[in-house]
């Protein structure tokens, strides 16, 4: 352990070595990702497939080890047992930090398949991650606003059917897609704009999670509800990376996906929508819950 180094190296440290890391590791992803290209074999695809997942997987057990050799953090993980990493999830997770991503990362690494967030077409573009999430095969999406639409309703269905056509390849493949339906990081400050009706969440945003299983209705049948709860105040990226959050307390919960909910388009269809919010938001009121349950045993202890 390096706890004796202070706080501010021991964060400057712990981002240092993911930067060098991400360098290192991403070239070898791109060399994977024109390989697979170049060579049109179904089987010589999956074995890049698989390479390349190899790759981020290393990313991610090294992220794990610099956490545990650099900083003291006591794991509290409950819901991981019996999960597979041959087949397919959905995750979804309730935001208050950047660090929530290290944290899913940690408590589901080599239990399930590697995590995937759905992007916009835009984000492709960003310096050097943008090419990872290429060659990793993260689905780009094209959402179109419905003043779009209404002027040109050849597009209506375009995004959906677009997004399903670059999910294909997660049919051979086993993949985890993970949202956060927040859609932000909480605040204090954005719960009392929202009004919010939970104690410990912003409302939930169903479009984009509603999205994802119109698109992968075939393969994704199984949700993982992770709830992150931090028991000190400090919660930012670099409270994580520099030791000031001293325990992570994370529950997974596993339900079946509604089949109803599946391959429908959230846009179009007003009864489906509505359904489906409702779903949403009971998922939503059991998450405020047991939030509330883990900030009770927080104050308690």
């Amino acid at each position: 352990m390096l706890t004796f180094l202070s706080q501010c190296l021991r964060g400057g440290l712990i981002m240092l070595l993911i930067i060098c890391s991400t360098l290192i590791l991403v070239p070898f992803l791109l060399l994977a990702a024109l390989l697979k290209l170049l060579i049109p074999l179904t089987a010589t695809r999956r074995w890049f497939t698989i390479i390349s997942i190899e790759i981020a997987n290393l990313w991610v057990g090294f992220n794990n080890l610099l956490l545990e050799v650099v900083n003291n953090i006591e794991w509290d993980i409950e819901g991981t047992d019996g999960l597979d990493p041959k087949d397919w999830y959905f995750v979804t997770c309730n935001h208050q930090s950047w660090a929530d991503i290290l944290v899913a990362q940690k408590a589901l690494f080599r239990k399930i398949p590697m995590l995937k967030f759905f992007l916009k077409q835009q984000l492709i573009w960003v310096p050097v991650i943008g090419l990872a999430w290429w060659a990793l095969d993260f689905p780009f999406m094209k959402r179109y606003s419905p003043a779009e639409i209404e002027k040109n309703p050849a597009l209506k269905g375009k995004d959906l059917e677009t997004t399903r056509k670059a999910c294909e390849k997660f049919k051979y493949t086993p993949v985890t897609v993970f949202n956060f339906m927040e859609g932000t990081r909480f605040t204090p400050e954005k719960q009392a704009q929202q009004e919010s009706p939970y104690r410990y969440l912003l409302k939930p945003k169903a479009g984009g999670a509603a999205f994802v299983l119109g698109a992968m209705g075939e393969q994704l049948h199984t949700l993982l509800n992770i709830t992150i709860h931090y028991p000190s105040d400090d919660r930012s990226f670099w409270h994580f990376l520099s030791g000031q959050i001293s325990k992570v307390v994370v529950r997974v919960e596993r339900q079946t996906i509604p089949p109803r909910f599946l391959s429908r388009d959230y846009m179009s269809d007003q009864q489906f929508r509505a359904e489906f919010q409702q779903w949403v938001s009971e998922l939503w009121t059991h998450k405020d819950q047991l939030l509330g349950e883990l900030h009770s045993k927080t104050e308690l202890a």
